[in-house]
Parts: structure tokens; sequence; C-alpha cells
């Protein structure tokens, strides 16, 4: 059969790279793909936003499963889409993705349905939100409401921040804002939850951990991801019932009170406070590098698994699991997450020989005459599975050091908490 996999970075090449080991995959093409997935798959140079050019694609190459990564196509209705023409795509419709698509949708539904979450308030303009904020206990959280990569929070201890973060956001810093959330802060621990779903069965798919903040010791600003680990330290079968009976649950009773399914990927970003989970957000896709860390785990033929989602047959699948632990760290271009240079050239890559158990993703790369160049914030994700957390990250480290790119830094302590 043949794939096609939405998207350019680490987490469409980990997709890619699970899919090459399916027996079942005669051909994969990427929309665009990056030049990672261009050593596996046939990359294919349309822009995601561009729906008909997809749909054109799909029919012309008789594609069975479309595989989308990333969470704009997915709020923008992708799938609603394509499923006009009775293409097969492995992802939720528009009205499920509201749950990453606007954050205001998703703590309404918590309300309604009592998913424990921080208090909140919803503000329409800044006098409001600074208004609202002159009797706040400090530190508050901010939010956009919309996707912004995951750079659009703010954690503010003090009322300047958290008026220059109204300001930012109103002003249009991740797009028109025609609301903001503000909420409590939490103080716990984080954990990112994941599940499969078909939109009647839906399985445990592995925890997680990232890295958020540019800087060691998650100092410095939010970025789409500097490194992850899996399993979270966190869980447990006790943790792991809870989260399901009081955050998981209630989400898909709400959507399916809204007659709608999800089917896909959900990660539900949690704090957990004295063993008790918070929903944090949601997102309606695989964690980017998250999935880079938990897909090289699955021992489950991963195309028998999708083809069990979008046919609802999830039930009718073994999920199995390596039981060794995963670790990533994300080499980015320096400047990452403000201003970068691309078409760097990334010079050692083919001088490295990984072993069993190691890999590089590509996220921010592309070719050009036949020489690898950066072209993103972040560049390339290096993953280790072993039995020892600290084996993983002195291995990636290596391995960067091996690579010896000039334009790249990376976080050194990714997985601190459970290596230290």
């Amino acid at each position: 059969m043949k794939i096609l996999i939405i998207g350019s970075g680490g987490r469409e090449h980990a997709l890619a790279l699970a899919c090459t080991k399916s027996q079942n995959v005669d051909q994969i093409f990427c929309i665009p793909g990056n030049a990672g997935t261009e050593c596996i798959a046939k990359n294919i140079n349309i822009d995601i936003s561009e729906f008909d050019k997809i749909r054109k694609f799909v029919q012309e190459n008789e594609v069975e499963t479309v595989i989308v990564g990333p969470e704009q196509p997915l709020v923008d209705g992708i799938v609603d889409y394509l499923n006009q023409f009775n293409i097969k795509v492995f992802g939720p419709n528009q009205k499920a993705s509201q749950l990453e698509g606007s954050k205001i949708f998703t703590k309404n539904l918590c309300k309604k349905y009592n998913i424990p979450t921080a208090n909140f308030g919803i503000f329409k303009n800044i006098r409001e939100s600074k208004k609202f904020i002159e009797n706040c206990k400090f530190p508050i959280v901010i939010k956009a409401d919309g996707l912004a990569s995951g750079k659009g929070v703010y954690i503010c201890k003090e009322k300047k921040e958290a008026e220059i973060a109204c300001e930012e956001i109103f002003n249009g810093k991740f797009g028109k804002a025609e609301n903001i959330l503000i909420e409590e802060f939490l103080d716990g621990e984080e954990m990112s939850f994941f599940i499969i779903s078909d939109g009647e069965t839906f399985y445990h798919f592995g925890t997680a951990q990232d890295h958020k903040r540019v800087y060691e010791g998650d100092k410095g600003k939010n970025t789409g991801g500097m490194g992850a680990y899996s399993p979270s330290r966190l869980e447990n079968k006790k943790l792991n019932k809870k989260i399901i009976e009081k955050i998981i649950n209630p989400t898909l009773k709400g959507l399916n009170d809204l007659n709608t399914r999800f089917i896909g990927f959900l990660y539900a970003g949690l704090m957990i406070i004295n063993d008790e989970p918070f929903l944090i957000e949601y997102n309606v896709r695989m964690g980017d590098p998250e999935c880079q860390t938990i897909i090289p785990k699955l021992k489950t033929d991963f195309i028998e698994l999708i083809n069990a989602c979008v046919n609802k047959k999830l039930k009718s699948i073994e999920l199995e699991w390596h039981k060794d632990k995963s670790l990533c760290i994300v080499l980015c271009s320096i400047g990452y997450p403000d201003v970068y240079k691309k078409n760097i050239e990334i010079k050692n890559l083919d001088k490295i020989n990984l072993e069993n158990n190691e890999y590089i993703f590509h996220a921010g790369t592309k070719k050009i005459n036949n020489k690898i160049v950066s072209n993103g914030g972040r560049v390339l994700n290096i993953v280790i599975r072993s039995e020892n957390f600290k084996k993983n990250r002195d291995k990636a480290i290596n391995l960067i050091n091996k690579i010896n790119w000039d334009n790249g830094f990376f976080r050194k302590d990714i997985g601190y908490k459970v290596i230290n």
C-alpha cells in the first residue's frame, strides 16, 4: 500500500521510519518532508495548506492512507475535506481539533464535564485583561487562544510581565487574537500523556516529559521543545487510571455529545500535584519531540495500527512495546527561538555510523545540490533507546559532538530530573 505523511519535522521523519518497518507498505510520500525523509520516502513539494493539490496527488497516486503530522492542517479541516472524497485520514476532524485550536473551547469543556484544570478567566481586550490582572495573585499564566507552535504561553511572576504578555498577544504576536486566557499557576510536575483512538476504542500510547525552555535548568523562553524522555518518571498504573477516568473519558464524552468522535493521537499536557492530574492543554497530534522519543519504543506494526484506526478496528490490535527508556536531544540553530540563519551546511552527517537503537531524525533540514543544510530553528533530533536514561543522554551528546555542527547548540541537561 501507499502512505502519505503530511509535515516536514522530526515527528514526520519518525513516523516515516516507522512506516518503513511495516511489511504492508510499498511506498511512502511526504508533503513536503525534509532531507531525512528524502532518504526513505519520496518528498513532494506541495504546501500543506493547499488541500486541493494534496487531494489531487492522493487520487492520482492511489494513496491508501494519509497521516497528518502537524496541528495547523488538522485545525484548518484537512480531515473533513479529504473524507469528502472517501480518502482515509489518520487524524481528528475540525470539530475535534478545537481541543488544540482553541484553548477556550477546551477550558469550557473542562468546566462543563468537571475535568480538573486550573481556574481561569477569558478576556476580549487589553483593557479588560489589565483590569483583571490588578487583583491577581502571582504567578499567573497567560495564553494566546489559538495555535502558537508551543510558544503562546507566558508564566508571569509580576504585574508588569503580565501586562506585556497581554499586549503582545492582542497586538498579534501569535496571529489575530479575539480572546485571551488568564489562569492560575499550578505548581507541580508536568507530564505528557498520549492515547491513540479510532473514535470508538482508545489505547494509552505512552508518556513523556519534554523540555520547553531554551536554556539548561529550564530557563529562558519557551520553544517548540529542546528534548524529551520517555516514560515520564511520574507514570504508574494508579495515576494512569486517574488520568483516563478524570480527564480522557470525560473529554471524549464531551466530543461525543457534540456529535463528533476523535480519531488519531490525542496528547494531554498535564500538571501532576500530589498524585492528582490537572489538564494544562490538549494537542490533537503527536508531540514533537515526544513522538521521536515514543515511536521507536513501539513493537506493534505501525501501519497495522494506523489502518485499524481509520477502519474503526483498533480493538482488533494488540499494542506491544519495548520496555526500555528513550531520550531525545534537539540540536538547534544558534539564535533559536529568536532570529537564526538558514541554509547552513551540516557536513558530517554522512560520517555518522548509528548503532542499534540510535536514531537521528531530521527536523529543519533540506537538500541543496546534494548537501544537507539547515532549514529551521530545530534542526536534528538525536534519540537513543536503552535501559538507562544517563546512558541515553551520554550517547546522544557523543553523537552531537561527532556531528560537530558549528551553527548548532543544544541542552546538555535533558532528563536531569530522572538522571540526577
